[in-house]
């Protein structure tokens, strides 16, 4: 086969040109740091680069979600936190009321005390975070929740609560409901809520009452009343009326001081000297706000008057008082600590996102980054290789059949 000097010039030139060519597309890779510089040099690695690259800035996302959410929780938390501290102060406070030795002057500042505490709590109630936006006012941000009306403590918000995504199927609240918080807490027990009338002019006084027997009872509203007779020395009985039913459930019972009286499946402890005609009321429990319950007392306080049937009227109150109060603290207390379960759920999401984000830059790193060792050794080799090529180009175009004539 016949090969002319224009062949071996051509094909000389472009080896040369193809080893100066993948001389510099190394010499690219090397100072990018990077094996694919554009997609044709690996299509399918560029295309699964692109989806674990979108993949981890969705992922970087929630991270973000997930911090701005651990804020607002720690804020919420750190509310609720406050508010529980208050309301055993609250407590504390109801509990030395009950102190027999205080004079008036004294339940007057304790009155005034609750008072205050009343309007700490009702700050707390309205606390926002740092964006000037409402913690429990549902989604209504912009509205404060709570304020003081005639008629007691209204509150204007809702009961929503705002939702962060956190992870592709997890949703976080980051909000509370204030009507959930704060309102919507059982009186009395519970389950029933016992009262006395203030027209009582006797000394009784009474206890929260239990549910002894869930199955005997049956939820109405029932009344004790007392007799008194006028026989010397005059004996104490007490009749239970089911006002719901209309009927008689017990009739003429002897009274003991300090004993319980138990009927429909509950009970409750009673002390004292009723007068001929009080009665104690029994009630399911209704719902009443942590602020009345407060309020209440320190009416209570200022109320007071040194007389027998003062002093029952006053130590019911105090029992009503520490029986909501308990409930009340129970409440907050709860909603705290779903806080700060959500709070380390947060934290646990945060994590996971953290170690994807790891696992997809370390995927990303295997499809694109460059094999430094594998690139300076391939460099040394077409660097060799363009070196060889010259010196034959050279070698074969001083090649002339002139040199022989």
């Amino acid at each position: 086969m016949r090969i002319s000097t224009n062949t071996i010039f051509d094909t000389g030139a472009a080896s040369i040109g193809r080893q100066q060519a993948d001389l510099l597309k190394l010499q690219q890779q090397i100072s990018a740091g990077r094996r694919m510089l554009v997609p044709s040099d690996d299509p399918i690695g560029a295309v699964r680069s692109l989806e674990f690259a979108q993949a981890d800035s969705i992922n970087a996302q929630y991270g973000t979600n997930a911090q701005a959410a651990a804020g607002k929780l720690a804020v919420t938390e750190g509310a609720l936190a406050r508010a529980v501290s208050l309301l055993q102060s609250v407590r504390e406070t109801a509990v030395a009321a009950g102190n027999a030795a205080f004079t008036t002057a004294d339940r007057v500042t304790l009155a005034r005390d609750l008072r205050a505490m009343h309007d700490e709590l009702l700050g707390l109630a309205n606390s926002t975070d740092g964006e000037g936006n409402f913690l429990f006012s549902g989604f209504q941000t912009d509205v404060q929740p709570f304020a003081v009306a005639a008629t007691g403590v209204q509150y204007s918000g809702d009961d929503g609560e705002r939702l962060v995504q956190i992870a592709p199927t997890r949703f976080t609240p980051v909000s509370e409901s204030g009507a959930d918080v704060f309102l919507r807490m059982r009186r009395g027990n519970g389950d029933f809520v016992v009262s006395a009338p203030t027209a009582n002019a006797g000394t009784a006084t009474y206890g929260p009452g239990t549910v002894a027997n869930p199955l005997a009872a049956t939820g109405d509203q029932y009344q004790i009343v007392f007799a008194v007779s006028a026989t010397l020395p005059p004996v104490t009985t007490y009749d239970v009326l089911d006002i719901t039913a209309g009927t008689t459930v017990l009739s003429a019972q002897p009274y003991l001081s300090g004993g319980k009286i138990a009927f429909d499946g509950i009970q409750l402890e009673v002390a004292g000297a009723p007068a001929g005609g009080d009665r104690i009321d029994i009630a399911p429990s209704a719902e009443q706000d942590v602020f009345q319950t407060i309020t209440n007392l320190a009416t209570a306080l200022e109320a007071f008057t040194g007389d027998d049937p003062g002093r029952a009227r006053f130590a019911n109150a105090v029992t009503d008082a520490l029986a909501n109060l308990d409930l009340a603290l129970d409440q907050v207390a709860s909603r705290r600590s779903l806080v700060g379960t959500r709070m380390r759920e947060v934290d646990t999401t945060q994590a996971i996102t953290e170690d994807l984000s790891t696992q997809y830059k370390q995927l990303i790193s295997q499809l694109q980054d460059l094999d430094y060792a594998k690139a300076i050794s391939d460099l040394m080799r077409q660097k060799t290789n363009l070196e060889a090529a010259q010196q034959t180009f050279v070698q074969t175009a001083n090649l002339s059949i002139f040199n022989y004539l």
